[in-house]
């Protein structure tokens, strides 16, 4: 079973708690053959991205769940809604509260080679330059380390013409709220990965896509998938509230309609559990997740987390 392991390593680099929800699996790497997968955070060291407000030093969080799967596994993309809110209260001392798609490929055990794009809603001020709230894309392929960039701030997504909406545009909830669908998958005849969005699900258009010229392992498949909530902040300052900072029950922030995409561009339903998705929380005092049901589970939590 495929973990997190990237962002792992990440918060064991910044001495945060970590502690598996609604899984019995942990977060080392496990005996299955292939190694362990990992996924990456919103958030790197790349200058391309944005220049880390903490020194490199930030403090990452995720209630998500992932594909249950190993690097010999293919996936060609996924989809899910999205409840979108807005928190004005976020600082601009590093943090972040996102709800998002992952779709990844990896193949080394040390996490290098990370090819991930990544869709959904995103509050940063340090980013945006304000506390409301955006549609963001991000693609890299070498871990943040030198490739890749936060919506259309380098080569390698390419918008299309009358697209319904443009990484980085504000998104606006009516009375605190809206929905968005996202669907990241692989296009058959041209190889390239496409963004679809819309506020309905069952009327998505294109937004564009990242070119597989740009992708290494990614260019021909991924091989996990996660979908759920991000938060960051700098050590020694509180965690920012994620979802609609409730925890995870009916009134709650939701990821519904959860999709795999196959090679054909078709959707189907992740399997049932155990072999399905797997659940993760790394810090269960300020952030859970629901049991996955019927294609739905919630997310979120006040935070508050500060970790020196």
């Amino acid at each position: 079973m495929y973990q997190l392991m990237h962002i792992f390593l990440l918060l064991c680099l910044m001495v945060c708690s970590v502690q598996a929800s609604l899984a019995s699996s942990s977060w080392d790497y496990d005996t299955n053959p292939g190694g362990l997968m990992g996924i990456r955070s919103s958030s790197t060291s790349s200058t391309l991205l944005a220049t880390e407000p903490c020194g490199g030093e930030e403090t990452y969080y995720l209630a998500v769940y992932h594909s249950n799967t190993y690097t010999s596994d293919v996936l060609f993309g996924a989809m899910a809604t999205f409840d979108v809110y807005g928190f004005p209260n976020l600082n601009n001392n590093g943090q972040i509260s996102s709800g998002q798609i992952w779709v990844a490929n990896e193949q080394r055990r040390d996490l290098t080679d990370t090819n991930d794009v990544q869709a959904g809603w995103m509050i940063s001020p340090y980013i945006y330059g304000d506390s409301k709230t955006h549609f963001f894309t991000m693609w890299t392929v070498d871990d943040g380390r030198s490739t890749g960039c936060y919506d259309l701030n380098c080569d390698g997504f390419v918008p299309v013409n009358n697209a319904p909406i443009t990484p980085g545009d504000i998104l606006e909830p009516t009375n605190g709220k809206l929905s968005i669908t996202v669907k990241i998958s692989k296009k058959k005849d041209d190889g390239d990965w496409w963004l679809h969005f819309g506020y309905d699900e069952n009327n998505l258009s294109p937004v564009g896509f990242w070119s597989k010229s740009v992708l290494t392992h990614l260019a021909d498949h991924a091989n996990v998938i996660a979908w759920g909530g991000y938060a960051q902040s700098c050590p020694g300052n509180p965690s920012p509230s994620m979802g609609n900072g409730q925890w995870p029950e009916k009134n709650s922030a939701s990821v519904r309609n959860i999709k795999y995409v196959d090679a054909n561009g078709q959707d189907y339903d992740p399997a049932p559990w155990p072999a399905g998705l797997v659940g993760e929380s790394t810090n269960k005092k300020c952030y859970q997740v629901s049991p996955y049901l019927d294609g739905i589970f919630y997310y979120g939590g006040p935070g508050g987390c500060t970790a020196r």
